[in-house]
C-alpha cells in the first residue's frame, strides 16, 4: 500500500481560515456600526445643548434689559423714604417688646444690699438691647459683686467693658456700666433708636 502524498499543491483547510474571517468582519462590522451610532447621537446631544444654550442666553439678555428697566423707573428717595420708615417701625415694636419689669426684677434679685440703681437708660444698638446702668455702692467689692451676679444670670453680656467711677460728696461710689441685655421675653431686632418700654 502506497502512502506517499503524490499531489502538486498540499491540502489546506480553508474553512477555518474563512470562518475566522467572517466572524472578525463581523466583529468589525458591529463596533463600525455602534460609532456611528454614537457619533449620531452625540451630534443630536450636542446641537440640542447649544441650542439650549442660545435660549439661555436670549433669556439672560432679555432679564437683564427688564432689570434696567425696573432700575430706571424706580426713584432712589421713594427707596430711601421706604427704608427710613422700616426702621422705625421696627423701633416702635423694639419699644413695645422690652420689659421693664422683667429688667427690674431681674435686679432685684442680683443687686448686693449696699448697691443701688440711680437710673437706667436703655438703647437698641446692632439688634441688641444696650443698658447705661448707673449706681452708687459703698466699695468697690460691692460693686464687682453685682457685676459678677449679672453675668452668672446669662441675660447680661460685656458687663464692665464700659465702666467709669467716682467718689461722691458722701464718700459713696458713683458709677456706670455699660452692659449687652438679652431678655428673656425676647431680642431687640431693630437698627437702633432709643429703648422706650412697657411694664
Amino acid at each position: 500500500m502506497i502512502r506517499t502524498n503524490l499531489s502538486t499543491r498540499p491540502f489546506y483547510n480553508e474553512r477555518v481560515v474563512a470562518l475566522w474571517l467572517l466572524g472578525f468582519l463581523l466583529v468589525v462590522v458591529v463596533a463600525s456600526v455602534f460609532n456611528v451610532t454614537r457619533v449620531l447621537q452625540y451630534s443630536r446631544s450636542d446641537t440640542e445643548l447649544g441650542l439650549q444654550a442660545s435660549r439661555d442666553e436670549a433669556r439672560a439678555a432679555e432679564l437683564r434689559r427688564s432689570a434696567a428697566r425696573v432700575r430706571t423707573t424706580v426713584d432712589p428717595k421713594q427707596i430711601a423714604v421706604a427704608s427710613l420708615e422700616a426702621r422705625q417701625a421696627n423701633d416702635l415694636i423694639d419699644r413695645r417688646t422690652f420689659s421693664w419689669t422683667e429688667l427690674f426684677n431681674r435686679f432685684e434679685s442680683t443687686l448686693p444690699d449696699e448697691v443701688r440703681i440711680t437710673s437706667v437708660r436703655p438703647r437698641i444698638d446692632k439688634g441688641e438691647f444696650q443698658l447705661s446702668i448707673a449706681i452708687v455702692a459703698r466699695s468697690v467689692d460691692d460693686i464687682s459683686q453685682l457685676m459678677e451676679r449679672l453675668e452668672r444670670t446669662g441675660l447680661f453680656k460685656d458687663v464692665g467693658k464700659s465702666y467709669a467711677e467716682r467718689v461722691n460728696e458722701q464718700g459713696q461710689i458713683q458709677a456706670t456700666l455699660d452692659v449687652s441685655y438679652v431678655p428673656e421675653s425676647g431680642h431687640a431686632t431693630g437698627r437702633g433708636g432709643e429703648g422706650g418700654g412697657r411694664r
